[in-house]
């Protein structure tokens, strides 16, 4: 795939027409390390004193070096049982930060007529707050079970499933547009781990846009823009 370099932080891969945010219907982000500056999983591990263990499962799964998405949050999930919920709203508190840009990108897709869906392999306890401060429409994520007070090192299953992997994220991007009756086309998905590659592939794919933001090296080459610093709103730039 051939680059420009519309600044050195900043690549478009391949032949794209011109874009503009009236084209597009929807927006979906992944959460931790894109529109928020952590890993939360990697955070409430802190609590746990298994950060140094839970992140470089986190890291190597981000870089798709595991695969199996499931099979790594299960694992991770298992070192936080018995963390307070007391220490999850630190957290929150303490620790994560929505990243630069988000607030203004967001806007702006508003303003254009697109709907946000959030969507993500972490928490409810943390994306719903998201939601809330950015004006997002449509989240999905995990949700974490709690029994007196503290992790038990699971999830609690929903309608659509128990985990949020690549594949639930494609499929939600791909039911979320049928909900508001357009296609992937009109659609674009922004993230930064090997968990997002499938919904950013779906809109590729249908001839809509996939971003990476401050990605992992095989996210940045898949990606069509690829914004390597500065905030999400660096998306703007090579929108008309």
């Amino acid at each position: 795939m051939t680059s420009t370099e519309i600044s050195p932080d900043l690549v478009i891969q391949g032949f794209m027409p011109p874009l503009k945010l009236s084209n597009f219907k929807l927006i979906a982000f992944d959460m931790d390390s894109t529109l928020i500056n952590i890993e939360c999983i990697d955070e409430i591990a802190d609590a746990a004193g298994r950060k140094a263990e839970v992140s470089a499962i986190t890291e190597a799964a981000m870089r798709g070096e595991i695969t199996d998405f499931k099979d790594s949050l299960r694992r991770r999930l298992a070192l936080l049982e018995g963390v307070s919920v007391a220490s999850m709203e630190a957290v929150y508190a303490e620790r994560l930060q929505i990243n630069p840009g988000a607030k203004a990108l967001i806007d702006a897709c508003k303003a254009a007529g697109m709907k946000v869906l959030l969507v993500s392999g972490g928490f409810t306890f943390f994306a719903d707050r998201v939601k809330e401060t950015l004006g997002i429409d449509y989240v999905k994520a995990n949700v974490l079970a709690v029994k007196n007070g503290k992790l038990t090192g699971k999830l609690v299953m929903q309608p659509w499933g128990e985990i949020c992997d690549g594949e639930e994220k494609r499929l939600t991007v791909a039911a979320t547009c049928a909900v508001l009756g357009v296609t992937p086309a009109q659609a674009i998905a922004m993230g930064d781990g090997a968990n997002d590659l499938p919904m950013m592939k779906l809109c590729e794919a249908a001839g809509g846009l996939s971003v990476a933001y401050h990605a992992k090296p095989k996210v940045r080459a898949q990606a069509m823009v690829a914004i390597n610093t500065g905030g999400l709103d660096r998306l703007l730039d090579v929108m008309g």
